[in-house]
């Protein structure tokens, strides 16, 4: 299949290019890196049009993301040109020209808030990066399209760029005292692991929303300890902290992002990893 791919020079785009390689699969990059196949200005209709008109996709996966959120909440105009702008591009090229291209979005666990694990249809947006995610959603949802909200982590393969894990691990190996929340909980998958259910989702092309995660989850503060635990570090500089209690965040976040996975599950015939044994599967990695 021939796939045009934004992001692949990110943190997933970086573990999922090389898979879609191996599943055979035609891929070509487009994006500002000079690391893509294409140079293209993605926010510029005209110019993602050419582009996309060139490579004439049988699927596009859309990555892109920009994931501050107090920078979202600062610069709504710049989250909306990259969080929803690109994607509205994207649909627009294939509505134009009524081409027969299936879309993969990748969205968030964000656009929860209250109690978890959440089902596709309870959608509450607390901050404008969830609202500019959702509003990327309701774009791709005009076409035929695979949406999926996930999290995850993993050691990094990209330059300048860390995963939570990455951040737990080198405060843990230089020491440096840090402060986790023991209030907010999420299910993420490792990179290796979501990266194997896009390519699932590659071959299938279901049409619909879908939450991707593990099939159960832990607050971050439960989630660094066992991580260092399992990679036998040191966890003494670690302080589990209320979200409520700290001054450094700025803007409002969810507390608890757990994901019902069963759709995900039914549609695929699969059955999710719990979250323990993710963060276990990725342990060799840290210490390799």
């Amino acid at each position: 299949m021939k796939i045009a791919l934004l992001g692949a020079s990110g943190l997933l785009g970086k573990n999922l290019l090389p898979a879609l390689k191996l599943a055979d699969h035609d891929i070509r990059t487009l994006g500002r890196s000079i690391e893509s196949d294409y140079l293209c200005n993605l926010g510029e209709f005209d110019a993602i049009s050419e582009v996309l008109d060139k490579i004439n996709p049988d699927m596009i996966i859309n990555l892109i993301a920009l994931t501050d959120v107090d920078y979202c909440e600062n610069n709504p105009k710049e989250a909306f040109l990259t969080n929803v702008k690109i994607t509205e591009n994207i649909v627009n090229w294939i509505e134009q020209g009524i081409k027969n291209c299936h879309l993969i979005l990748v969205s968030s666990d964000q656009v929860y808030d209250g109690c978890g694990p959440h089902s596709e249809t309870k959608v509450c947006l607390s901050n404008y990066y969830a609202f500019s995610k959702y509003a990327a959603e309701l774009a791709a949802c005009r076409i035929k399209s695979t949406i999926l909200r996930t999290n995850f982590f993993g050691k990094s393969n990209c330059d300048g760029r860390s995963s939570f894990s990455d951040w737990i691990y080198d405060n843990a190996i230089y020491k440096r005292n840090i402060s986790v929340f023991n209030d907010v909980y999420f299910s993420p998958l490792s990179l290796k692991t979501l990266s194997k259910m896009i390519i699932l989702v590659v071959s299938n092309k279901p049409v619909g929303i879908f939450n991707l995660g593990s099939r159960n989850g832990l607050s971050k503060f439960e989630f660094t300890y066992l991580f260092l635990n399992l990679l036998e570090l040191d966890n003494d500089n670690i302080t589990e902290v209320s979200i409520d209690d700290v001054s450094f965040i700025k803007t409002y976040r969810p507390k608890d992002m757990r994901l019902n996975v069963t759709k995900f599950e039914g549609q695929f015939d699969v059955k999710l990893p719990y979250l323990k044994d993710e963060i276990q599967m990725v342990i060799g990695d840290y210490n390799g």
